[in-house]
C-alpha cells in the first residue's frame, strides 16, 4: 500500500490565530522546513511588531524568507515567489517537506497557484496615475484602453478588476510588451500538490487575542524597536514604517499621538486587518478550515488526523522518501 504526503503543506489564516506555533509543531512532526509567507517578516530589524519567530523557535525548525532584506529595500510578490520557489527546491533536495506558513494571502496564492508575474521596472508614479484614473473614470475606461493594446489579456480580465487591469497596463507601458505575450512564453511555476489548512476561531476570541497581543508587543519593547529603526536612519515615510502598528508608533515618537491612543488604534486596525484576511482566504475553496481555539497542540493533531484519513501518511517516524510515496508495509 502506498501512502503519500502532498508536495507542499500550507497553514494560513488571520493574524493571531497561532499559525507560527502550529507551524513549528507540524514541522517537527513531519520533518518539514517552514517558508514564511508574511510580507513584514522579510524585514531585518522589525521583529516585535511583525510577531516574527523568536530565535529559540528558529532553532527548533528551519525557517525561510525571514530577515531577507532591509526596511528601505523594495520587496515584491515576484521576489517572494522567486525566493520561495528556490527555498522549496532546496528543501526537497534535503528530503524535507516544504511547509508554507503565513497570513499574506497574495504571497500564498502567488506561490501555490503559480501566478505568472512579469518582471517590470518599479514605477510608483505610473501606478498611482493609473489608480487615480481608475477612481476618476472607472475601471471600465482602463479596460477599454487595455483592449486596444492587449485584446487577449482584456478578454480574460473582467472590466471591474482594476488590480489586474492596472497591472497589465503597467507592464505594457514599462516594457513595451503585452502581458499576454509574456505569459505565453513563460509557463506558470508549479509547486505540485498543495494541501492547505486555514486556522480560524470564534470572532470574540480572535479579537481578544489580537488586543492582548498588541499590549504584549508594546510591553516587549515595540516602541523602542521603532525608535531604533528611526535612529538607524530609516525614513518614517518608508512603506515598511508606515505599515500597521509601525506607523502609529512613529507618530508616538514624533509626539503627534499618545501611546495609549496608539495602542487602541493598532488594536482596532489589526482587528479590521484580520477580518480582511479572513475574507481573502475564505474565497480560496481549496483551504480546509480548522478551529484553532483549543491551542496549537490540539490543532496540529487535527491536521495530522485529517492527513491520515486521506491516506497521505501512515507513520510520522518514517524517512522522508517513504512519506513522499515509497512503498511501506
Amino acid at each position: 500500500m502506498r501512502h503519500f504526503l502532498p508536495d507542499v503543506l500550507a497553514v494560513v489564516g488571520p493574524t493571531a490565530t497561532g499559525k507560527t506555533d502550529v507551524g513549528i509543531l507540524l514541522a517537527e512532526a513531519l520533518g518539514a522546513e517552514i517558508i514564511s509567507a508574511d510580507c513584514m517578516a522579510v524585514y531585518r530589524g522589525m521583529d516585535i511588531g511583525t510577531a516574527k519567530p523568536t530565535p529559540e523557535q528558529q532553532r527548533r525548525v528551519r525557517f525561510h524568507l525571514i530577515d531577507v532584506c532591509y526596511p528601505d529595500e523594495p520587496f515584491s510578490v515576484a521576489r517572494f515567489q522567486q525566493m520561495a520557489l528556490e527555498a522549496i527546491r532546496q528543501i526537497r533536495q534535503r528530503g524535507a517537506m516544504p511547509l508554507v506558513v503565513g497570513g499574506t494571502g497574495l504571497y500564498v496564492k502567488a506561490l501555490l497557484d503559480g501566478f505568472q508575474i512579469p518582471p517590470s521596472p518599479a514605477n510608483e508614479a505610473l501606478r498611482q496615475q493609473l489608480w487615480q484614473e481608475a477612481k476618476r473614470l472607472g475601471s471600465a475606461v482602463l479596460h477599454a484602453r487595455l483592449q486596444q493594446v492587449d485584446p487577449q489579456a482584456a478578454s480574460r480580465i473582467h472590466p471591474n478588476d482594476a488590480v489586474r487591469i492596472i497591472r497589465a497596463l503597467e507592464v505594457y507601458h514599462l516594457t513595451g510588451q503585452p502581458i499576454s505575450q509574456w505569459q505565453r512564453c513563460h509557463p506558470p511555476p508549479e509547486v505540485g500538490r498543495a494541501r492547505r489548512f486555514g486556522l480560524t476561531m470564534p470572532r470574540e476570541l480572535l479579537y481578544r487575542r489580537i488586543n492582548e497581543r498588541v499590549e504584549r508587543m508594546v510591553a516587549q519593547g515595540w516602541l523602542e524597536e521603532v525608535r531604533q529603526l528611526l535612529q538607524s536612519g530609516y525614513s518614517p515615510h518608508l512603506p515598511a514604517l508606515r505599515s500597521l502598528g509601525y506607523g502609529e508608533l512613529v507618530q508616538v515618537i514624533q509626539g503627534t499621538l499618545g501611546l495609549q491612543e496608539a495602542v487602541a488604534l493598532i488594536q482596532r486596525e489589526t482587528r479590521r486587518f484580520a477580518k480582511r484576511q479572513l475574507t481573502w482566504f475564505r474565497a480560496d475553496k481549496q483551504i480546509e478550515w480548522i478551529d484553532a481555539s483549543q491551542g496549537a497542540e490540539e490543532t496540529v493533531q487535527q491536521i495530522l488526523e485529517r492527513l491520515r484519513s486521506e491516506t497521505y501518511l501512515v507513520d510520522f517516524g518514517t524517512e522522508g522518501s517513504q512519506r513522499h510515496g515509497e512503498d511501506s508495509d
